[in-house]
């Protein structure tokens, strides 16, 4: 063996056997354990079953909690020593004082956590720098039968002792950790290389005998080593204590709040005997868990925050998934959080801390900008597949032009060990230290690991600024970026969504919780204009407080291992069952609201969508346009136009469809559907093999092609990912097994029943009279694993690129493979479509809950389900129901007015009955419109109180990616007007002209209005 690997193994031996020698067990602990299956207060925490354990004794299986009693006594012989208890019961554990809150957590060692990190565990508990002996230890703790990532790692108490710390040998070892890690990564022949692993060769011949005296002695010798330090310093690495908490990911939202309390805790007791460590975490959320369930752990990070050492980070309530959100509950996401932060801290959030998201949609930087928030911080990127992203540093240009300073950690960790490979790697790796001086270091152990250890600490108490090691300061992330916004002028630009080559299943996995995501979000942005209306009629105020606890509840399932689809099967039979709960009060709340406005304070009727309503009824629309509806009352078919934001009556008389004109009539035979504008057959098997437009007399289908071509895929991947060549083996068909021809009023179709294996679907294809929408209407009965579903449409259109719907507007991706860059971005998110359009003529493909689409040559492919087995084996074996629709149009997009289309499938008229005698005192008039725009372009998102109560806030955006000007119209006197932020906070006066606002639009540009009416 070289002489040199024998001194390299001679090294790391001392190390070890160092470290062996910090702590000697001088007494066992006796434990007793009340486990339960879920978590119980610690007022009950005798109501378990009782255990009695030795090491090596079971205490529980995956998911059991306990309350831990952990006693015994100090011997003499440690009188004057150092003494501590090491605790690990083969899970998470939260020490807790005689009132139940928590004081410290502890953690497994035997984890799956990143071995390569540093070890996870956290077993030592601080009893007497200098023991009196005989002091009697009783101690309750908390515990979760789970490790940092919920899964099981035996349920047996490994180790509960008293144990005596000897304290500079505990100092040695990091001193030797340091230097040996730091010689070991200098280049070769580097006197300062030479240098230190001679002096620490020297320490292991001395140490041969771990005597007080040699320890002393090998601490003098390394002491002088330390004590060198660096020259000017070239890159700045600064330092933020952090602990990563996923939401709920592959552990319960329950186990959350807990991970919580351990690693909150666990930051106070650390900066207790660190005087220089700064913590920082993010995400509203889980500070107010803390605030409601430990109220004494809140009232100590209070504090913390005030000192300056506690760092509230990011701006979102929780760290949410920015892929398939609205535009508004992104809005929503950064209002909340950061109003909660500024009344719980009075500190106002710059930074979007977004470490762990699958990709960002390029909304976001004018959503940031015009939130207060001019900088964030991600390392998500570093995961890409196939290609790197250029910087590490930069500025990021969303759709509108907005720009935000981003930094991407160099280290690509946000559980960074802060050890000498860890500053070495952050400058090697650094992308743009050729422009920027500075660099973050996120260090700490996550996801309920307790965050920064003593060993982080320690490490970093050597490093500061030692020779051959770039300088490190703890500071916040506030610090940091502002230091780093010094010469943002120098930075290059990145345009464009930050696209995650990764986790593109992500868009699917987990449909049911994503169609009541888009379905809540539809309901929420009804309701707060119901509100609206009923209040500008002078009815009941607005249930805010209620609307702002169901929205935060939406917000928390947007997290991003919750919404996305990645997290185990508790969390979507939990948030299931609340989304359905929650979706149900707000349609009650929605019809609250609308039965005011069309029966004064008369008790509630149903609202409905249009088709089911019965008898008089008022048609709502919430849209900015005039629509041209059919809808159903007393069993008879209506036809009802209704102004843009507002509403009409309507009452059942002759059936308005049986009196038209024959010449436009919807029809259906057993493979054909058409009405005045589309012709549509199917083939044998179900597929579409023609579209005909007659009003543009040109086919829609590519030749030979077919379209709706429902095809089953091999998908062995997990919930965030699947292979990108699933479509090189074909797919198989579904078998068709059942046809037939509906007629319905102005509505006609096909129905097709199909199965595959033990699932089935039925598809009922509808055409409606003067629509050019062709709808899919869906129910799938899918029990099917390692599946994937998809449908695609060839058409006969050429474009090297496709529109694609975002939050407050669109952009255009590639439908060519050029580069490594294009075929990476094969699975693409869009909201309601994607379109692909030539010049003079385009097809459009929407839908009602989808958001994983590929658009490769002139086909449009949407994905529609899904059923990986990992991390949730029962990942959407349910019934499904969801609608998606093709859209052929003349001219582009832009000419087609898309955009409405899409609107329209998510958000339709919606019904109230009228009682006879009671259609109340109305200020806004039947058929007049609470707002309207006399601009197509122009999208009103959102009508809500403002948060203060003072108004009416109303959103808007620019959709086509023009400059336009629009007058604003309102059917409601007011008299103030002010453009605000999206945090509401006014900005200037608007004066109307002939009552009319007038507004100018930049390219996707949002305008948020409060109005006060009279």
């Amino acid at each position: 063996m070289p002489y040199e690997t024998v001194k390299t193994n001679r090294l790391k031996s001392m190390l070890e056997r160092l470290q062996a020698h910090i702590y000697e067990p001088v007494a066992d602990l006796r434990v007793s354990a009340w486990v339960t299956p879920e978590p119980v207060s610690y007022e009950q925490r005798m109501s378990g079953a009782q255990v009695d354990l030795a090491q090596g004794d079971r205490w529980g299986s995956l998911w059991d909690c306990a309350w831990f009693r952990f006693t015994g006594q100090v011997p003499e012989s440690a009188r004057g020593a150092k003494v501590v208890l090491l605790i690990d019961v083969n899970g998470e554990l939260c020490l807790v004082d005689e009132e139940g809150s928590p004081v410290q957590g502890l953690t497994n060692i035997n984890s799956e956590f990143d071995y390569e990190l540093g070890l996870p565990g956290k077993r030592v508990v601080h009893i007497s720098p200098e023991s009196a002996g005989s002091e009697a230890i009783d101690i309750w703790a908390d515990a979760g039968c789970n490790d940092l990532f919920g899964r099981y790692r035996s349920g047996t108490l490994k180790e509960a002792v008293i144990a005596v710390c000897r304290e500079n040998a505990r100092q040695l070892y990091y001193d030797v950790e340091v230097l040996l890690e730091t010689a070991e990564l200098l280049p070769a022949g580097t006197a300062r290389k030479e240098r230190l692993l001679r002096v620490l060769y020297d320490v292991s011949l001395l140490l041969t005998e771990l005597t007080d005296e040699r320890i002393a002695k090998a601490r003098d010798l390394l002491g002088k080593q330390l004590a060198k330090r660096g020259g000017d310093p070239v890159l700045t690495v600064s330092a933020v204590g952090h602990a990563h908490i996923d939401l709920a990911w592959l552990w319960p939202i329950r186990e959350t709040i807990r991970k919580g309390a351990r690693t909150f805790s666990t930051a106070l007791r650390m900066m207790e005997q660190y005087p220089d460590y700064i913590f920082g975490a993010s995400q509203p959320q889980l500070y107010d868990w803390m605030k409601r369930h430990y109220p004494k752990l809140y009232a100590q990070i209070k504090e913390r925050v005030q000192e300056g050492r506690w760092e509230p980070q990011g701006a979102m309530w929780v760290e949410s998934d920015t892929n398939v959100p609205s535009g508004e509950s992104l809005v929503r996401q950064i209002l909340y959080g950061k109003r909660y932060f500024m009344e719980e801290f009075g500190q106002e959030m710059k930074t979007l801390w977004m470490p762990d998201v699958f990709g960002y949609t390029a909304a976001l930087p004018q959503i940031l900008k015009k939130s207060g928030v001019d900088s964030m911080m991600t390392q998500k990127l570093s995961w890409s597949t196939y290609n790197r992203h250029p910087h590490h540093t930069y500025m990021w240009e969303g759709i509108d032009g907005s720009r935000v300073l981003t930094h991407m950690p160099p280290e690509d960790t946000y559980n960074s060990p802060a050890a000498p490979r860890s500053i070495l790697k952050a400058e090697a790796q650094y992308l743009d230290k050729n422009l920027s001086d500075n660099c973050l270091m996120l260090f700490g152990i996550g996801d309920g690991g307790g965050g920064p250890g003593e060993e982080h600490l320690e490490r970093l108490a050597r490093e500061g600024n030692l020779l051959g090691l770039s300088p490190v300061v703890q500071e916040t992330s506030a610090q940091f970026f502002e230091k780093l916004s010094v010469d943002t002028e120098r930075y290059q630009t990145w345009s464009g969504e930050l696209y995650l080559e990764k986790h593109q299943g992500t868009l699917t996995s987990q449909g049911r919780n994503k169609w009541y995501n888009r379905k809540l979000e539809k309901a929420l942005r009804e309701l707060e204009f119901a509100v609206v209306l009923a209040q500008l009629n002078g009815q009941a105020s607005a249930p805010s407080s209620e609307l702002e606890e169901i929205w935060k509840e939406v917000l928390l399932y947007q997290f991003h291992d919750i919404l996305p689809g990645s997290s185990i099967k508790r969390v979507y039979d939990e948030s299931l069952e609340r989304y359905a709960l929650l979706l149900a009060r707000v349609e009650t709340l929605i019809a609250e609201a609308y039965s005011t406005v069309v029966a004064g304070s008369a008790p509630a009727v149903a609202v409905a969508a249009a088709h089911s309503a019965a008898g008089p009824a008022a048609i709502f629309n919430s849209l900015p346009w005039e629509r041209d509806e059919w809808l159903k009352l007393s069993g008879q078919w209506v036809s009802v136009t209704v102004p843009a934001m507002g509403y009409a009556l309507a009452e059942a008389g002759a059936d308005a469809y049986e009196a038209r004109s024959g010449k436009l009539r919807t029809s259906a035979e057993e493979r054909q559907v058409e009405n005045g504008l589309l012709s549509v057959t199917i083939g044998e098997d179900g597929a579409i093999v023609s579209i005909w437009d007659k009003e543009h007399q040109r086919e829609v289908v590519a030749p030979g092609q077919r379209a709706n071509d429902l095809r089953i895929y091999h998908d062995d991947g997990d919930a965030w990912d699947f292979r990108q060549d699933y479509r090189h083996t074909g797919g198989a068909p579904l078998a068709l097994e059942e046809t037939a021809a509906f007629s319905d009023g102005p509505a006609a179709g096909l129905i097709l029943q199909y199965r595959y294996g033990q699932s089935t679907l039925t598809q009922k294809l509808v055409l409606t009279e003067g629509s050019r929408r062709i709808d899919f209407v869906t129910k799938v009965d899918w029990k099917e694993s390692g599946r994937m579903l998809r449908t695609s449409f060839p058409v006969d259109v050429r474009s090297d690129s496709v529109s694609c719907e975002i939050q407050f507007g669109y952009l255009k991706r590639q439908t060519h493979r050029n580069t490594m860059w294009d075929y990476a971005k094969d699975e693409i998110c869009a909201h309601h479509w994607v379109d692909l359009s030539e010049a003079d003529y385009g097809v459009a493909l929407l839908n009602d809950s989808k958001y994983g689409y590929s658009a490769a040559g002139s086909i449009l492919d949407l994905n529609l389900l899904r059923s990986p087995s990992y991390p949730d084996p029962e990942a959407d074996r349910a019934v499904h129901e969801f609608t998606y629709s093709l859209y052929p149009h003349g001219g582009n997009h832009v000419q087609a007015e898309v955009y409405k289309r899409g609107y329209e499938l998510n958000v339709p008229v919606r019904a109230a009955a009228v009682p006879a005698g009671q259609r109340g005192q109305r200020q806004l008039l039947e058929g007049t419109s609470l707002l309207a725009l006399d601009h197509p372009n122009v999208m009103i998102e959102t009508v809500k109180q403002a948060e203060d109560g003072n108004g009416i806030i109303v959103r808007m955006y620019e959709t086509a990616g023009t400059r336009l000007k629009t007058r604003l119209t309102t059917g409601f006197a007011f008299s103030e007007a002010w453009s605000t932020d999206l945090m509401e906070t006014n900005g200037g006066q608007l004066h109307p002209e002939d009552g009319k606002l007038a507004l100018a639009f930049v390219p996707f540009e949002i305008k948020t209005l409060r109005l006060t009416a009279n």
